[in-house]
């Protein structure tokens, strides 16, 4: 992490449409964490575009403050975590493996990064670059018990021997769960093991460019409503609403994603714009 880097502060909070306080409290926290998650579209179009992923925070910063994009983990939570330390925050990079719509005996990479915030003599998870299920407040790392969030119930569960100062056994692990339509899901699995700059660029640079990874054959944009959530997973537009009901469209041309991307999302591209994503498939292509 660049030591120099300052983040324009106004320039954030404009951005994510929040005037509320900047004192380093829990209700500050949850806040920009709110505000964020659904004016910051997470999104890995770049990668589709053959832009690659850079996370130097001065570009990162100019791509989701002042050119109004979205992007994935490493951008979302990178910009975060320098916004937090700005406005006084105690907090720290972790490392995490992704498992929505994974089996347990599955080993997906490393490659996912969050949160810690340590205050007030608690310690909280943040995530706000996890798609279409970033938690839309902190979560209390804590308490295994079932948590209230502005949009779905979360947990976090051991699994494993852990001690209270975090010592654990070689195989213990922490998953972070939503509950979904009355079911417990894992979402992620960690360590709380901090994830250094070195180790992001390292798992940013595969994340983008390996050929195997689902970043680049699939797009992908995401983002929280005051009461639900929106999506694009390919060319399918999912709307889903606080009580769990959602509405989906399929997307019949190229023309037809950019009006989508620019209606739901606020970002706009060129009109011959088109994402190298064997996932479209589009009708006729």
């Amino acid at each position: 992490m660049d030591p120099q880097f300052a983040p324009d502060l106004d320039a954030y909070c404009d951005r994510i449409h929040y005037s509320g306080p900047r004192t380093p409290t829990l209700a500050t926290l949850n806040a920009i964490i709110a505000a964020h998650v659904q004016t910051i579209p997470f999104e890995n179009l770049d990668i589709l575009l053959g832009l690659g992923v850079d996370l130097s925070p001065n570009v990162v910063e100019c791509k989701l403050v002042v050119e109004g994009r979205g992007g994935y983990c490493f951008e979302q939570n990178s910009l975060l975590l320098h916004v937090l330390q700005s406005l006084g925050y105690s907090v720290q990079p972790l490392s995490a493996r992704v498992r929505l719509g994974s089996e347990r005996s599955f080993t997906p990479p490393r490659t996912h990064m969050l949160l810690r915030v340590d205050l007030d003599g608690a310690r909280w998870l943040v995530d706000v670059g996890v798609g279409t299920l970033s938690p839309t407040c902190a979560l209390n790392l804590d308490t295994d018990a079932v948590q209230t969030t502005p949009h779905e119930p979360r947990r976090l569960i051991r699994e494993g021997a852990w001690s209270a100062d975090d010592h654990r056994e070689p195989t213990a692990r922490l998953f972070h769960q939503v509950q979904l339509g009355g079911a417990w899901q894992d979402v992620c699995e960690m360590t709380l093991e901090p994830m250094p700059e070195i180790d992001r660029e390292l798992s940013n640079w595969y994340t983008s460019t390996h050929p195997t990874s689902h970043f680049r054959d699939r797009l992908m944009v995401a983002r929280a409503t005051n009461d639900g959530r929106i999506s694009l997973n390919n060319r399918t537009l999912t709307v889903r609403a606080a009580d769990g009901t959602a509405h989906k469209e399929e997307l019949a041309s190229p023309e037809d994603l950019l009006s989508v991307l620019k209606e739901h999302f606020g970002l706009y591209f060129p009109p011959k714009t088109r994402f190298a994503c064997s996932g479209l498939n589009w009708p006729g292509a």
